[in-house]
């Protein structure tokens, strides 16, 4: 196994928000054909413990878009990261900014997408949820402090319970 960098948890940053748009309005001056731009992730969650990443979501037209936005990511130094989820999404990562953003690049439609702003909107609307897990993450984060893998693939159940009740409409 190659050791990863540790997983850094932080408090909320009420400056998140303004990075996002910041970025926002960047990527928008690259990317005009983007149908939308959206701030997803813990870091677009008021009050949760995150990493200081801003994680956000590229909505192209198509996935004939894919690649020449890609060649406009490598261009400004965003690293490729690859199809994540073997569902039409790849990310980037730009290491050089503060905080540091990962860009994800997917079609309209993309399933992968709509369980993202499913699982971000019912934890703003939910704060309870929301508590419970910031929680998960602060004991998986010392549980498993140099992998980042392990750490992201133990909070999958309680994801995807929270994206199934959303998409269902269930409080």
């Amino acid at each position: 196994m190659t050791p990863h960098n540790p997983v850094e948890l932080v408090p909320y940053d009420p400056q998140w928000p303004a990075d996002f748009r910041r970025i926002r309005s960047r990527l928008l001056t690259w990317l005009p054909q983007a149908l939308c731009i959206e701030h997803i992730g813990s870091t677009s969650i008021p009050g949760m413990t995150a990493k200081p990443l801003i994680d956000i979501d590229i909505v192209l037209p198509g996935l004939e878009h894919i690649a020449d936005a890609t060649a406009l990511l490598l261009a400004e130094g965003y690293e490729p990261r690859g199809n994540r989820y073997d569902d039409e999404v790849w990310a980037f990562l730009s290491r050089g900014s503060v905080p540091a953003e990962r860009v994800y690049l997917c079609p309209a439609g993309n399933g992968t997408h709509r369980n993202r702003l499913a699982f971000r909107d019912y934890l703003i609307a939910h704060p309870k949820s929301a508590s419970e897990y910031a929680a998960l993450k602060r004991r998986l984060a010392a549980e498993f402090r140099t992998d980042g893998d392990r750490y992201t693939a133990q909070k999958r159940q309680f994801v995807d319970t929270i994206v199934a009740r959303a998409l269902k409409g269930n409080a």
